[in-house]
């Protein structure tokens, strides 16, 4: 049975049971917990958490997920990869687990000729919560097996918590006994063996102090049982299909079969060539998933597991002996395979491929570089007498070019040398940590969101009037100092109140928050940020400026409108810019980020190359355009399928309701986009749009920053002004500025020429001087010379100038070493006859680089290096006709 079959019978299933279907949600979602959407039930967390009430009772979903904790062992157990689909279905206080379970088996063992599965029922083993009698009785009830056929596990297998307090409750899965190949009999703890694909999660306790995942108290029972089922699409796939693992099933193998007539080599017939065929079918998939979610890669967060996944495709394919470019070669064929369920891939597929296939070449280009920095590391140690690289170098290796720690791992295998990979370890853990630490503090105080959660618990949601209103008469619910409830804010603390209604927009979708007042009686208060730390609850970060703040206080909250104005006109600035990019660039040209401040807007899009200044240009006519049109600015509520319907662009990482969402537009269907932000009435209200840069920010994302409304205008007059000083400055007209600073620029350039040549005709005048200065150590002809105000490039040119002047035929060694601020630049240079009797520049460069506080190194003709200690540059010059005496014999 092919994938999209299982995927079709199964929600096919749980719709004739009355479950509403619910569409895929973007693998983004706005959870700072969460990278990816790694989950079924991740969507619904809010009907679960009690945030937010279902529009359904009960509903099902195949929802993509990422998981990205282990990519490191991708391929190397078959049983786990990045992407997968979880096929779920969702119980919020409707049935309970005698339902629950009814459906689960019924749909696995229907015949398949009756729309079921027709898994073999001989086949399947039920695990229960250990301390969960109810789950067995209704097992043996509704399956009729034998109380030996149902496995009890403990709380690390079958009980569900998210390790805070709310929901938790016992589990129940489906395994599938594979067969005495895989594993002992009744040993469930192999999971080859017994093979878990479905798991029914029982949603029924209250869970307090909850100390891990495994150790917590339940409180008492939910006053809604709940139902989370997750079911593993490529699971039920390679076991329907016949074939061993998830990547050889019908949506994933012929990428493997793609990589072996790329390589010429063949799956199956080397366990380690297996490997990375897997890694390869997996990340290829898991890639293009990403990108076409709106991911793009870079060196920070989701950007950077994208990153990973494509370069070790790239790299996979590399170790299994293909370096031409692969994934122009493998991503079609996933396209093809996973397009006829997900078909936004083909219609976005001009972007998809651009990003992707970028990444590559960049990556090719790394290779190429670390390569070169491998080999020189590699030839120091083994020139040291070594035969081990060190970790900070495979380190350096890994962080400064992207060079991938098993790739240093293999090339050092083949010069003979090892790796210490323990302290590579070491430093990465640092690294990670760092980050860690790093993502903690960005969190801040709604890292801990429990007590947002007992505020809306108590309260109910905050009345949010932005749309309506600068103004509202409110009630204060609670004030809140470093992330707990303080009954007074005084005069000059800093802290977070909640009101029941509010007028100030929460910062979200790029633009930032409100600015204004809280007025209430006697204190007066400074509004910072305003955030949304839990779905539902409006909070308020606010400055006293005087008296002081109590709850239940009754104020009156302002928003600034001068601020909102601004802000509003930089939003629809936004939307103009989006429109006019597409316009100009073509519809794969789409927004993958923004940030809107009143005056100002950034805007990420997803793109290859730079815009060239004509482009630019345009982008900033048709934006104009647009405003000296006066198009209407309007919004309406739908659906999300008939939002896209009506050719909305849904923005990458945003989340959105269920039911309903926003549509802005501007000019009709010149502009539709589904937002929450402020808008202006007509885009004429805009005031200006003046873009004032375009840049990368990442491997295929480009961004494009302009000034809008009286900021645009005074952005002009300081150009104006600029201008206007210039044409002052210079004797000439606007029209001519541009040829005259050209020609100015022109006449410098070739002065500077000149007194380059000078300086250095100088510098070298002094060759001769220099050289018949030479010391004679035993037969070698010596220069040891120190030259103030010469760089390395100055020293260089000096010392081939001065080794060419000294006797031919005979040995002759030249060490100069310039100084210019106290930065020290060391050059040696050896003639024929010197090497012959084991003179090496390079070795002198190493010997003297410790006195001058630094190193080098370089060929045994011509060395270079460097130090910022020049008071021992004396010292150095004696070391190095030491070391021609004691190497030279003299």
């Amino acid at each position: 049975m092919e994938t999209a079959e299982i995927r079709r019978r199964f929600l096919a299933h749980f719709e004739r049971a009355g479950h509403t279907p619910v569409p895929s949600a973007s693998l983004l979602l706005d959870d700072p917990n969460l990278l990816f959407v790694n989950a079924g039930m991740v969507p619904f967390k809010p009907y679960f958490l009690g945030q937010e009430t279902p529009p359904y009772d009960k509903a099902t979903s195949v929802q993509k997920c990422v998981r990205t904790p282990d990519i490191e062992d991708v391929g190397k157990t078959t049983r786990h990869g990045t992407f997968f689909e979880m096929c779920g279905n969702f119980s919020f206080g409707d049935y309970f687990k005698e339902r629950a379970i009814e459906l689960a088996w019924d749909l696995v063992t229907k015949p398949q000729s009756d729309g079921g599965w027709g898994f073999d029922e001989a086949r399947l083993y039920p695990s229960v919560y250990v301390d969960d009698p109810e789950a067995v009785a209704l097992w043996r009830k509704i399956t009729g097996l034998p109380d030996d056929r149902i496995a009890r596990l403990g709380k690390s297998e079958n009980y569900w918590s998210m390790g805070v307090p709310g929901p938790g409750g016992p589990c129940s899965e489906i395994l599938i006994d594979r067969g005495p190949a895989y594993g002992a009999d009744g040993d469930f703890s192999a999971e080859d063996r017994y093979l878990e694909f479905w798991n029914l999660v029982f949603m029924q306790d209250e869970l307090s102090a909850v100390r891990s995942k495994e150790d917590f108290d339940i409180a008492g029972s939910l006053p809604k049982k709940n139902i989370d089922t997750g079911m593993g699409l490529e699971r039920v796939a390679f076991m329907t299909q016949g074939v061993e693992n998830m990547y050889e099933i019908d949506v994933m193998f012929p990428v493997i079969r793609m990589a072996e007539q790329l390589s010429g080599r063949r799956y199956g017939a080397d366990p380690v060539d297996d490997v990375r065929f897997r890694v390869v079918a997996d990340h290829v998939r898991s890639g293009m998933m990403l990108i076409g979610d709106g991911v793009t890669p870079g060196n920070e967060a989701r950007g950077y597991v994208l990153r990973r996944l494509l370069r070790r495709a790239v790299r996979s394919m590399r170790l299994l002996g293909y370096e031409d470019p692969a994934l122009p070669e493998l991503m079609p064929v996933s396209r093809d395979k996973m397009g006829e369920t997900y078909t936004d891939l083909h219609t976005d597929w001009d972007r998809i491929s651009r990003v992707a296939f970028a990444e590559e070449e960049a990556f090719r280009k790394t290779l190429q570089a670390g390569t070169h920095i491998f080999d020189l590391a590699a030839g120091q140690v083994k020139q040291a007498g070594g035969t081990r690289l060190a970790g900070d170098q495979a380190f350096a290796l890994h962080d400064t070019y992207g060079f991938p720690i098993d790739l240093t791992l293999e090339m050092a295998s083949e010069a003979g040398l090892s790796v210490d990979e323990e302290g590579f370890r070491a430093l990465m853990g640092e690294q990670r940590q760092r980050a860690k630490d790093d993502a903690r503090s960005k969190k801040g105080q709604h890292a801990d969101t429990g007590v947002y959660r007992g505020i809306l618990d108590g309260h109910g949601p905050t009345e949010w009037l932005a749309y309506e209103t600068l103004e509202t008469e409110s009630r204060v619910l609670a004030v809140l100092a470093g992330g707990v409830g303080v009954p007074v804010l005084r005069e000059g603390e800093v802290g977070e109140v909640v009101l029941d209604r509010t007028p100030f927009y929460a910062e979200s979708g790029g633009q930032v928050a409100d600015a204004g007042r809280l007025v209430a009686d006697g204190a007066l208060l400074e509004v910072l940020d305003v955030q949304r730390p839990v779905r539902g609850l409006v909070v308020h970060q606010v400055r006293v400026l005087e008296g002081e703040l109590v709850q239940d206080a009754t104020l009156h909250a302002r928003v600034d409108p001068a601020w909102r104005t601004g802000a509003r006109q930089a939003h629809s600035g936004t939307h103009v810019v989006h429109a006019a990019l597409r316009e100009v660039l073509g519809p794969s040209a789409l927004q993958s980020g923004s940030y809107n401040r009143p005056g100002y807007l950034r805007l990420d899009f997803g793109w290859t190359t730079a815009l060239d200044p004509d482009q630019v240009r345009q982008i900033e006519q048709v934006s104009n355009a647009a405003l000296r049109a006066d198009l209407p600015v309007g919004w309406q509520y739908m659906t999300l399928p008939e939002a896209k319907d009506w050719g909305a662009i849904a923005l990458f990482g945003e989340t959105y309701d269920n039911t309903k969402v926003r549509v802005v537009e501007i000019g009709g269907p010149w502009s539709r986009e589904l937002c929450g932000g402020t808008h202006v009435d007509h885009s004429s209200q805009i005031g200006t749009i003046v873009v004032t840069g375009e840049a990368s920010v990442g491997s295929g994302n480009r961004r494009i920053e302009a000034h809008t409304g009286i900021e645009g205008f005074d952005y002009l007059a300081r150009e104006r002004d600029v201008v206007g000083q210039l044409t002052t400055l210079l004797k000439t007209r606007p029209d001519d500025l541009v040829g005259r600073v050209g020609d100015l620029v022109e006449r410098l350039r070739a002065a500077e020429k000149e007194v380059e040549k000078a300086r250095l005709a100088q510098l070298l005048a002094g060759g001769e001087t220099i050289a018949a200065q030479a010391r004679q150590v035993g037969p070698v002809h010596v220069v040891a010379h120190r030259v103030d105000g010469a760089g390395g490039g100055d020293a260089r040119t000096l010392a081939m100038d001065v080794r060419g002047r000294l006797p031919q035929g005979e040995p002759g060694v030249v060490v100069v070493i310039g100084v210019v601020d106290d930065k020290v630049a060391v050059v040696a240079a050896t003639n024929d006859a010197a090497r012959e009797r084991g003179l090496s520049a390079n070795d002198l460069v190493r010997a003297v680089g410790p006195l001058v506080g630094g190193k080098g190194g370089g060929k045994a003709d011509v060395a270079q290096g460097g130090g910022t200690d020049a008071s021992r540059v004396g010292e150095a010059l004696d070391l190095v006709v030491a070391e021609v005496g004691r190497t030279a014999g003299a």
